[in-house]
C-alpha cells in the first residue's frame, strides 16, 4: 500500500494565486466580452533588456556550434555569472564574498521552499502575518507546521503580526525561534527594513542561535538611500543569514528562471547534541543532488543584466513600474483609501473601505470595476481587510484601472 505524505492534506484550500486565476476564468466565462485589467498576481509586463537578448542569442549561438557547445554546467552556477553578482550586488556595499558561497538556480521561490529541507522538522519557525504564502506551505508539506487553527495559522507556527499600529514591521518574539523568515522590501506590504530594523534581527538570532531566511528578491526596487539592499551589510549577518535573489522581477526572468542564493560559510547549524554543522556544505550537497543547473543560455542573460547597457535598460524598466506604483498610491490616496507601499516595493498595500472583507472586495472589484487585485487575507490573517495592487502592468492599463476604480464611488 503506497502511503501519502499527509502532510500535504494540512495545506489549505487552494494556494492563493490559482484560486484568483479560478475566480477570473469562472467570471470570464460568463462576461466574455469584458476587459478585465489585472493588478494582481506580480508578474512583468514589460519585454526583455536588449543587452539580455543580444546575449541570449549569442549564447544559444554558442549551442549550435560543436567548439562552443555546452551540456551539464555546474550546478552552483557558471563563475562568469557569480563573479558578475559578487562585483556589482555586494562589493559596492562593502559585503565579501567567496563564489563558493553563491548559488544560482531557477528561482528564489525555489531556493525559499528548498532551504527549509536541510533543516530539522522540529525546528521551530516565524514568520510574518501577512506573509508570502510558499514560506508557511512549504514548512507545513515537511511537517513542522502542525494543524490549523480555526484562524487559519498553524499551530506550531510562531506568527509576527504586522498592522499598520507597528508600521508593517515585525516585532522581536518573546519565545524562543529557530528559522525566522523576513522579506524586506516586503511582500504584499511593500514595507522596508532600515538598517536599525535589521540589526535588531541579527543580534536577535545570534542570541537564539538561529538561521534569518532573508528574501531580498525587491531590493532593486529601493529608492531611499538609507535603506539596506542586503542583509549583510549588518554586522554579523553571516553568521546567521541566508539571503535569496530574484532576477524575475528585476530584469523581466518570471519566464527565463534564474536567480540565485547566498549562504556564508560562517553560517552555522547544529545537530541535537549540539554540535556545529556548516550550512554552506550541506546546500551545496542537496544543490548537487536534486539540481541540474540553470540553462547556460539563461545565465549568459543574466550576466548581461550587469553590463553597463543592461544596466541603463533594466533601471528604465525598473522606473516604468515604480512610476505605476506611485501613480496607484497618489491617486488611491486621493480617493481616500488608506495606502501603504509604494514607494521601495513594486506592491501597493491598501486598507478596504469600511474594513470589508477581503474577498468580498476582491470579487466586488472584479464584477463592478473589472479589475484584479490579490486579497489580502490569502496571505494571513493580518491581511484580512486589505487587498494588494502590482505595479508589474502597462503604464495605460494601470490609469485605466485606477480610473474604474474611482468611478465606483466607493
Amino acid at each position: 500500500m503506497a502511503k501519502i505524505n499527509e502532510n500535504f492534506l494540512k495545506l489549505q484550500a487552494g494556494y492563493l494565486f490559482p484560486e484568483i486565476t479560478r475566480r477570473v476564468r469562472k467570471y470570464q466565462q460568463n462576461n466574455k466580452s469584458t476587459r478585465i485589467i489585472s493588478l494582481g498576481i506580480g508578474d512583468v509586463t514589460q519585454p526583455l533588456a536588449p543587452a539580455v537578448v543580444d546575449a541570449m542569442k549569442i549564447a544559444l549561438d554558442d549551442m549550435t556550434k560543436e567548439n562552443t557547445f555546452r551540456g551539464y554546467g555546474p550546478e552552483q552556477g557558471y563563475d562568469f555569472l557569480i563573479k558578475e553578482i559578487i562585483e556589482n550586488d555586494f562589493e559596492p556595499r562593502g559585503v565579501k564574498l567567496d563564489k563558493s558561497e553563491v548559488f544560482v538556480s531557477d528561482g528564489a521561490k525555489c531556493d525559499i521552499a528548498n532551504i527549509q529541507e536541510i533543516f530539522s522538522t522540529d525546528n521551530v519557525i516565524a514568520v510574518t502575518d501577512p506573509v508570502y504564502p510558499v514560506y508557511v506551505d512549504t514548512n507545513v508539506m515537511a511537517g513542522r507546521a502542525g494543524n490549523v487553527k480555526q484562524n487559519g495559522q498553524y499551530e506550531n507556527i510562531l506568527y509576527m503580526p504586522c498592522t499598520a499600529e507597528n508600521n508593517f514591521l515585525p516585532q522581536l518574539p518573546d519565545a524562543d525561534v529557530d528559522i525566522i523568515y523576513l522579506c524586506f522590501p516586503n511582500n504584499p506590504t511593500g514595507t522596508v527594513a532600515s538598517k536599525q530594523t535589521l540589526k535588531k534581527w541579527v543580534e536577535f538570532a545570534k542570541r537564539k542561535k538561529a538561521v534569518i531566511f532573508f528574501d531580498a528578491a525587491y531590493e532593486a526596487f529601493i529608492s531611499e538611500p538609507e535603506i539596506p539592499h542586503s542583509i549583510y551589510e549588518i554586522p554579523d549577518a553571516k553568521n546567521v543569514a541566508v539571503e535569496f535573489r530574484s532576477y524575475s522581477k528585476t530584469a523581466g526572468f518570471t519566464g527565463i528562471r534564474c536567480a540565485y542564493a547566498v549562504i556564508p560559510k560562517q553560517l552555522k547549524a547544529y545537530t541535537k547534541d549540539g554540535k556545529t554543522v556548516d550550512v554552506n556544505h550541506l546546500w551545496n550537497r542537496r544543490h548537487s543532488t536534486k539540481f541540474n543547473g540553470v540553462s547556460y543560455i539563461s545565465q549568459r542573460g543574466a550576466q548581461a543584466v550587469y553590463s553597463s547597457e543592461g544596466k541603463k535598460q533594466i533601471l528604465g524598466i525598473i522606473n516604468l513600474y515604480m512610476s505605476n506604483a506611485r501613480l496607484i498610491r497618489n491617486k488611491l490616496s486621493e480617493l481616500g483609501y488608506r495606502v501603504h507601499g509604494g514607494t521601495n516595493a513594486p506592491y501597493v498595500w491598501v486598507k478596504t473601505p469600511d474594513d470589508t472583507d477581503s474577498w468580498d472586495f476582491f470579487d466586488l472589484l472584479l464584477k463592478k470595476a473589472n479589475v484584479i487585485c490579490t486579497p489580502g487575507a490569502g496571505f494571513g490573517p493580518s491581511g484580512q481587510g486589505y487587498f494588494r495592487l502590482s505595479a508589474f502592468a502597462k503604464p495605460k492599463n494601470v490609469k485605466e484601472a485606477i480610473q474604474r476604480i474611482a468611478e465606483l464611488q466607493i
